[in-house]
């Protein structure tokens, strides 16, 4: 029996849950043995070496998220069969301090990703953006969108009648991104006095000119908050940050059958098709307009939000990412053991 180590920072975390814990079930059923488990963010070395059974133990490791320096990356390597860095942000820089800021950069983090894409055998990157940094280093890269259970969404059931409703989801720290749209929404309510904007988050801003729909975020509620929504909206930066972001709240958007407005940065651009399934907004003016557009016209919410659900059904299925990420562990599990 094959064995899978799945290692992540934060079991919780939604990158965690969308990208790992859904190979489990499906590994499982394959007859591997799977043990998701918590790698510590600090004691450097340290960790590795307390974990040597563990990885001596698996056909295959994965480092979800998870830096190593190049000493560490060297022991983590001496220790793991086989290894697969999977990455779906662009961690090897920081999260712009306030918006419109640069990405914080540091040769240490650039030095720290290029080890560990190094010292593996497999970069699984969520889209080309971290694709292209990781090929300066690794020795294999493939490309596995985050990829979305078409199935656990329902096609939006609001009405024509219903008080035209934007939405966002997202984590508390990717809020600020929504001030970017902000004058244009304030402007909006004021042509459209019942229009809603639902954020569905643990935490909300005070917008006092704008009809805030508060919505705490479940798991077991997302899809029907969505889903009682005319449209999806991700406003993004253009930096470095933001380019290696995978889009996912637009997949849930889409697999809701909503229109999306989203900035053209990064994989943004590959779930946005402009003109088919939503549209790109590049300044305040264009924000407006193509909010606009979708507000007033519910035939052209109903036909983009068709096209939304039928391209992530094709391009980022879950079905398919389970299949290949599957095949790709066990070509190494089979490498890693002896004839």
């Amino acid at each position: 029996m094959p064995t899978a180590v799945l290692l992540g920072y934060d079991l919780e975390q939604p990158s965690f849950r969308h990208r790992m814990r859904t190979l489990v079930e499906p590994l499982e059923a394959a007859g591997w043995q799977v043990r998701p488990e918590r790698f510590p963010s600090g004691r450097y070395g340290l960790r590795t070496w307390e974990r040597r059974s563990l990885l001596r133990a698996a056909d295959v490791v994965v480092l979800h998220q998870i830096k190593l320096s190049s000493p560490e990356a060297r022991l983590f390597a001496a220790f793991g069969r086989r290894r697969i860095f999977d990455v779906d942000d662009a961690i090897y820089v920081r999260k712009p301090r306030r918006l419109g800021e640069p990405a914080d950069d540091s040769p240490w983090r650039r030095r720290k990703f290029a080890a560990t894409c190094r010292w593996v055998d497999l970069v699984a990157a969520g889209n080309e953006v971290l694709a292209g940094v990781a090929r300066a280093s690794a020795r294999a890269v493939a490309i596995l969108p985050t990829s979305i259970d078409t199935g656990a969404y329902v096609p939006s059931r609001a009405t024509d009648r219903d008080a035209p409703t934007i939405v966002w989801i997202g984590s508390p720290e990717n809020l600020v991104y929504l001030e970017m749209i902000r004058p244009a929404l304030a402007r909006l309510t004021g042509r459209h006095p019942a229009l809603k904007m639902r954020i569905i988050c643990s935490r909300f801003p005070d917008w006092p000119e704008i009809n805030v729909e508060k919505i705490a975020w479940s798991s077991a509620t997302e899809a029907e908050s969505l889903a009682a929504a005319h449209i999806g909206v991700m406003p993004l930066t253009d930096d470095e940050w933001s380019r290696g972001k995978c889009a996912f709240k637009l997949l849930q958007y889409m697999a809701a059958a909503l229109p999306c407005v989203a900035s053209p940065i990064g994989a943004n651009t590959e779930a946005v098709i402009d003109g088919v399934n939503g549209f790109h907004a590049r300044s305040d003016e264009e924000w407006e307009r193509n909010l606009q557009l979708l507000i007033e016209s519910p035939d052209l919410r109903r036909r983009f939000g068709a096209s939304g659900r039928a391209h992530v059904e094709s391009r980022y299925s879950m079905s398919v990412y389970r299949t290949r990420y599957l095949d790709l562990l066990a070509e190494l599990a089979a490498e890693a053991r002896p004839d």
